[in-house]
């Protein structure tokens, strides 16, 4: 099979000189890609004088990470696409591993590797860590991740196991399985798409799966720092999107309900901690989501399938009233 990695790049000429070198020198098996987003800094021009192994996809516009994915990636024609974050630094032999699980399992669509944190190379990374799961209410979490919390790695996720979602700062995807979902949905500009993919992947009987044997370190917020009241809004709303868009149509409204109430109290914990405007983006992304509430049930696949896609009830009571911190705690309550 081909290979693709493709890197989207918005005006991240710093990330790309820091840690594009590490993908060139460990990616013998695929051809490298960067697909810039319409950058106004100089980072084309860095590319072409620096990295002429590398090739570079313009895109016309700042679509953000849904858009620029699916601009960049439609006119590409090998076989498996491994997307990846600008600011990850990728290991010898980090490729195989992924490589082999895609040839060994035809029913895999996506797979991720160990996300482990470039500042601190012995604990898991926010996005994505050991693999991503969502509970009964549509609640993201991770193998490695609950939350704030980040366990370190001592190889207790050294397997290969099915997942829920594989994080977008590092995800292996066949093309004709993103292409068959219906690619990343633009609406969402960046944040949580790939959970929304992964939702569409899994309602078509397809896996997705953590690889422990590959392993890359991600730098994290290269972008857009996780304090950003943006991204809290992102956040928010495109996680509603993604129950509405994906969860069994008789369970939805209680879901948003429940959603609501939660999401209200995650706006007050905010207050309290004396970050206002995480709680205004809070409520901005429900205001914005009951905007596109007809745009986005207008998306619903039918099914007549109620497939169960949790293992835990609700991380937040968990996490929260309960105190446990880890996946193992978690898992199956």
């Amino acid at each position: 099979m081909k290979i693709a990695v493709v890197i989207l790049n918005w005006n991240g000429r710093a990330l790309l000189e820091q840690f594009l070198p590490s993908v060139v020198n460990n990616s013998p098996e695929a051809t490298v890609y960067v697909a810039d987003n319409a950058s106004t800094d100089d980072s084309v021009p860095f590319l072409k004088k620096n990295f002429p192994q590398v090739k570079i996809i313009l895109n016309k516009v700042n679509g953000g990470f849904a858009k620029g994915y699916n601009d960049a990636l439609r006119d590409l024609k090998e076989d498996l696409f491994v997307l990846l974050n600008s600011d990850v630094e990728v290991t010898p032999g980090w490729l195989p591993p992924l490589i082999a699980e895609m040839e060994n399992d035809p029913a895999v669509a996506a797979l991720q590797p160990k996300i482990l944190n470039y500042r601190k190379k012995d604990f898991f990374e926010y996005a994505g860590a050991a693999g991503g799961f969502i509970d009964a209410l549509g609640y993201p979490y991770c193998r490695g991740r609950i939350f704030e919390t980040l366990e370190k790695d001592l190889g207790q996720y050294d397997d290969t196991r099915e997942i829920f979602w594989a994080t977008g700062a590092c995800m292996m995807i066949r093309r004709n399985a993103f292409f068959g979902a219906g690619g990343f949905d633009e609406d969402f500009f960046a944040h949580q798409e790939e959970i929304d993919l992964c939702w569409r992947l899994f309602n078509q009987g397809q896996k997705v799966k953590a690889v422990g044997a590959s392993r890359v370190f991600h730098l994290g917020g290269g972008t857009l720092n996780s304090m950003h009241p943006r991204k809290t809004f992102l956040n928010f709303r495109n996680s509603l999107f993604t129950v509405l868009k994906n969860a069994p149509k008789k369970k939805i409204f209680m879901l948003l309900f429940l959603r609501l109430i939660l999401d209200g109290l995650a706006g007050i914990k905010f207050l309290i901690a004396l970050q206002p405007a995480h709680t205004i983006a809070v409520l901005k992304a429900h205001l914005d989501f009951y905007r596109h509430l007809r745009k986005m049930w207008n998306k619903r696949i039918s099914s007549s399938k109620n497939i169960k896609y949790y293992h835990t009830s609700s991380v937040v009571l968990a996490y929260y009233l309960q105190g446990k911190k880890t996946f193992k705690e978690i898992e199956n309550i």
